[in-house]
């Protein structure tokens, strides 16, 4: 039976077994119930939590209540469909809810499959045995394996020196994988994987975004797999359904599939014979979770890989600056890969220096010369423009009045939908704000609406118009919502029935596209000189990942940059392909002003609807530690800085302020934030705010 229901008879204290039950509610420390049998920590039940029933889990056995015997409550059912989670499972989910600053309950029960947290999948008629039962009756389709279908590459001396040093590793060793574009990381992977594999134990693969998981589950399958185990390969990530989700979680769980290909969350599953860690593309920003637990992927594996004594491989051609001062100072082993796996030069970088030209569309003469060039060789084009819709803003030339979002402080941008006819509107990407375009002006009654700068709709709209001969299509979250939808749009790509490719950042990274000649760059200015100081260092990722997808199998690619600054030091180290270059320069600044990774930082921001009482709020909270210092003696070594509006103050009609706090020394700012949370949550409800902290924050 997966609920054995606890029997009601009112039990003497003597036979009373007293837990410690995590629930996902934003209250800090845990519950206690009582149990009438044994129940093991990690163990999932069934309880009353004021006027409803929730699913907790067992986070300690005690030998007393933190409150008086007669208040606590039993529980009323333990779940048993799945074993108790494992000691590592439950230090990996500790440690996560300390260092980032959450309760406890709110980082076990999130990670784990919507079905086994959810009261209604043990009750009611739908029950029918509990889900666990449920999805082990489900019949599932086996995926075709191929395997010997794609034999091994020979690998070069500097990818065999690598897979040497993984598989060489004895416990516990961090590896950067620092290759060039198209250099053959993927094969360091698969060859170090196989032999994990042969030993009997389980490979985690991390990629950032789940576009990438088909491209890799087909060369894992093709490479990996066994004819006798088509059950081999597990895939988790955010886009599969409740039901798949839980499936593909019960057999890593259980041990039957021996690889796990997933994203972020893939980082939280239970996996009893891990022996490798794999995180590709190591520097991408999808490893941080941006809401709940605001946790980075990449810095768990790490943690977990240090936990279970087993290696770690960080792979970048564009290493995250954090990761790479981590490997100079020999905290990782760097392992380089400094040639192109195929006998193919890196693409040519030209910057076309667009103030004294004048564009047609976005496009200069250079690049619009370029495309034409490449189409007739029977080559494919991208064109690369990190803006979705079709144009930035409407605005009225009479006026001056433009397309703001009635609940935010930003513009709301011009969308082009095609179906039986074309149809226009207004969308805001901060609150999901629609609107018709309006037929006049709402100030001045003009009907000139005209609109202003260049999304990707509007690109493809151009090129079709100049190329109408050429195969056009368009990767971005506009075109991409439906399920499938991005695997049915590369798969297209990949089969050579695309000429010229309009996409975001969406194909700058992962993708091997073996017809690729030229990609065009538009609009990279815009990110140098962003408030955040972390911007340089995602332009330069971001060109140099988008740029590496050019000449990977014909070679003489070729990538153009259209920019008003050419001079600047990132598109300077692009040209050379510098990225060591860039980073020396990089770190040398932050290392002046006492930037990460030289300082470790938590963010504290405040919503509320009017902006002064966020601002109010951040304020005292800023006092806090001065109110009683003797609580917190690590605060002369924690710097915090004035509270200041965010660069979009107002989204969905809620005004957003933040907190910066900062110190040289890890321990000494985790000393500080472990007390100074706690009474942040308390102050935020005399506030009457909402609030969240968040450690080693991405954007500031």
């Amino acid at each position: 039976m997966n609920a054995d229901v606890v029997p009601t008879q009112e039990p003497t204290e003597a036979t009373r077994y007293w837990l410690g039950v995590a629930l996902d509610v934003p209250l800090a420390g845990l519950f206690d119930y009582y149990a009438l049998i044994p129940v093991n920590a990690g163990t999932r039940v069934i309880v009353s939590f004021g006027r409803r029933q929730m699913v907790g889990m067992v986070a300690q056995v005690k030998a007393a209540p933190d409150i008086a015997p007669g208040s606590v409550k039993a529980i009323e059912a333990v779940l048993d469909d799945i074993p108790p989670m494992s000691d590592d499972w439950m230090r990996l989910v500790s440690f996560a809810a300390r260092y980032y600053q959450r309760p406890l309950g709110e980082v076990m029960l999130p990670a784990l499959p919507v079905a086994l947290r959810k009261v209604a999948s043990y009750t009611g008629k739908g029950a029918r045995g509990g889900p666990v039962a449920r999805a082990d009756k489900s019949k599932r389709k086996a995926a075709a394996v191929c395997a010997g279908d794609a034999p091994p590459l020979q690998l070069n001396p500097e990818q065999t020196q690598a897979v040497q040093a993984v598989t060489a590793a004895q416990g516990h060793q961090t590896f950067l994988l620092h290759g060039v574009t198209g250099s053959g990381k993927t094969e360091v992977y698969m060859h170090a994987a196989k032999q994990v594999l042969a030993q009997g134990r389980q490979v985690l693969f991390m990629v950032p975004e789940i576009n990438l998981t088909p491209q890799f589950e087909q060369s894992l399958r093709a490479r990996l797999g066994q004819v006798d185990n088509p059950d081999l390969l597990a895939v988790l990530h955010s886009g599969l359904a409740d039901g798949e989700r839980l499936r593909a979680w019960l057999r890593i769980a259980r041990g039957q599939a021996r690889v796990l290909l997933g994203t972020r969350l893939s980082i939280m599953t239970p996996m009893p014979d891990l022996g490798l860690i794999i995180v590709d593309e190591e520097h991408d920003t999808s490893y941080k979770q941006q809401d709940g637990l605001r946790y980075s992927a990449r810095d768990l594996a790490v943690w977990r890989g240090h936990d279970l004594q087993v290696p770690v491989v960080l792979g970048s051609a564009t290493p995250s600056l954090e990761t790479w001062h981590n490997a100079q100072r020999g905290h990782y082993q760097l392992l380089s890969l400094t040639q192109r796996a195929r006998a193919v030069q890196l693409p040519q970088v030209r910057l076309v220096d667009t103030r004294r030209l004048a564009l047609e569309h976005g496009f200069s003469p250079q690049l619009l010369d370029a495309i034409k060039a490449r189409l007739a060789q029977n080559e494919q084009v991208l064109i690369f423009l990190n803006r979705r819709g079709y144009a930035p803003v409407v605005s009225c030339n009479s006026c001056g009045w433009v397309s703001q979002c009635p609940r935010c402080t930003a513009y709301t941008i011009l969308h082009r939908t095609q179906g039986g006819r074309t149809h226009n509107h207004l969308q805001c990407h901060h609150c999901g704000y629609h609107a018709a375009v309006p037929r006049r002006c709402p100030d001045c009654g003009d009907q000139d609406l005209r609109p202003m700068g260049r999304g990707t709709q509007r690109l493809e709209e151009h090129l079709a118009e100049w190329f109408p001969q050429a195969r056009i299509s368009r990767i971005d979250a506009d075109s991409t919502r439906l399920k499938g939808s991005a695997e049915a749009l590369f798969a297209q790509v990949h089969a050579g029935e695309v000429d010229i490719l309009v996409g975001t950042q969406m194909v700058a990274k992962g993708h091997d596209f073996a017809k690729l000649g030229l990609v065009g760059v538009l609009n990279a200015d815009a990110m140098l000189f962003a408030q955040d100081f972390r911007a340089p260092e995602r332009l330069f990722a971001q060109l140099m990942q988008v740029a590496g997808r050019a000449g990977r199998h014909a070679g003489a690619g070729e990538v153009i940059i259209q920019t008003d600054y050419p001079e600047q030091p990132v598109y300077q180290a692009l040209l050379k392909h510098d990225y060591q270059g860039f980073a020396r320069y990089s770190l040398e600044e932050r290392k002046a002003v006492g930037l990460p990774p030289f300082a470790y930082q938590a963010l504290l921001t405040a919503e509320a609807r009017a902006l002064k009482t966020a601002v109010a709020f951040l304020s005292e909270a800023a006092t806090l530690p001065d109110t009683a210092p003797e609580l917190y003696p690590t605060s002369e070594a924690v710097t915090r800085y004035d509270p200041v509006p965010l660069r979009v103050v107002r989204v969905a009609n809620t005004e957003r302020a933040q907190l910066l706090v900062e110190s040289d020394s890890r321990p000494a700012l985790q000393t500080f934030l472990a007390t100074w949370s706690a009474d942040v949550a308390a102050l935020a409800t005399r506030h009457r705010v909402r609030c969240h902290l968040e450690v080693d924050p991405l954007e500031i």
